[in-house]
């Protein structure tokens, strides 16, 4: 008698040729048209389901958990990050966590390149004349931004993309410097030619731009709060493709305004997407969508990996990506 297939809920549309493929191997419920799941949405989900796959837009916290029916086995996270689902929780509820680490990186690490880049030689505010048919032709001192090469990147959080992020740097002729839960081994180091500095205050004081690639958890809630933006250079620039919360977003609108901080470029908010509304006046801030990891590929192997956890677990085995609360 054939084994009877796991009971899979997709909370969000996927690359076409992902959702084929589950529907050849799970009986999988998908997402259409793709909007996010209500609160009630995901409670009817967790309460008939084997396996859910959510995203970063919804939140797996211990009240959801509490409504989970016993069929519930395995959340895999279509996404690294897992700072939406209470992972304590649902392990304590016999719950599995997967994610997909490591898919985005490259992709993200291009994305700070291109945010530091429009800060830096402020590239919306030309697109934005160019668009509005104002400009009036070449002069000496239109447009001046500033040059990459030779300035100090402090990067915050040197994992997966911190260290993509290290090595498209270099190319440019950035000095590269990191702050890190823990120091990098020599080799490593040395490969990236970086500076790890032990203390965060003193290494963003000394920074031009910080990158922020560290992921959200309890101790990185606000890790760039209003007294550490205060140490920044008045030149500095701060780019931030992780988490939002990671970052103190009325503090650094404040320091903006106020001219104490050059500019940022945001790929992620403290809110989600409602942003603050001074936010987007500012010239010197490229904000945009939560599109660090948006490339076909990436989505693709996204899939592909979230496939294979809930394979494996199916064959009665530890999802490769499995999550757990001592990592976090």
């Amino acid at each position: 008698m054939p084994t009877q297939r796991l009971s899979v809920v997709v909370t969000r549309r996927l690359p076409e040729i992902v959702e084929t493929r589950m529907k050849e191997l799970f009986d999988v419920e998908l997402r259409d048209p793709d909007t996010r799941m209500t609160r009630e949405d995901l409670a009817d989900a967790v309460k008939r389901c084997d396996v859910l796959v959510p995203c970063v837009t919804d939140q797996i916290d211990a009240a959801l958990l509490a409504q989970a029916g016993p069929r519930l086995k395995l959340i895999a996270n279509y996404g690294a990050g897992v700072d939406h689902i209470d992972v304590s929780t649902a392990r304590s509820r016999g719950i599995l966590v997967s994610n997909t680490p490591g898919v985005g990186a490259e992709d993200t690490a291009d994305m700070v390149m291109a945010l530091i880049l429009g800060v830096v030689r402020r590239l919306p505010e030309g697109m934005a004349e160019m668009q509005a048919g104002r400009w009036q032709g070449w002069s000496p001192m239109g447009h001046l931004g500033g040059r990459i090469g030779g300035r100090r990147l402090g990067i915050l959080g040197m994992g997966r993309i911190g260290q993509a992020v290290a090595r498209r740097a270099r190319a440019f002729g950035m000095q590269i410097h990191y702050h890190n839960r823990r120091r990098l081994r020599p080799e490593i180091e040395g490969d990236l030619e970086a500076t790890y500095w032990e203390s965060l205050d003193q290494m963003i004081a000394r920074m031009d731009i910080i990158s922020v690639n560290c992921p959200h958890t309890p101790s990185t809630f606000h890790l760039l709060n209003a007294r550490r933006l205060k140490l920044l250079k008045p030149s500095a620039v701060v780019v931030n493709t992780s988490r939002g919360e990671v970052i103190d977003e009325n503090a650094l609108t404040r320091g903006i305004r106020a001219g104490e901080i050059a500019g940022a470029g945001l790929d992620v908010f403290e809110h989600g997407h409602e942003i603050n509304p001074r936010l987007r006046e500012l010239p010197n801030v490229v904000l945009l969508p939560h599109m660090g990891s948006a490339t076909q590929e990436g989505r693709v192997e996204m899939g592909e990996k979230v496939i294979i956890n809930i394979k494996t677990f199916a064959d009665g085995h530890r999802p490769p990506d499995q999550v757990v609360p001592g990592m976090l």
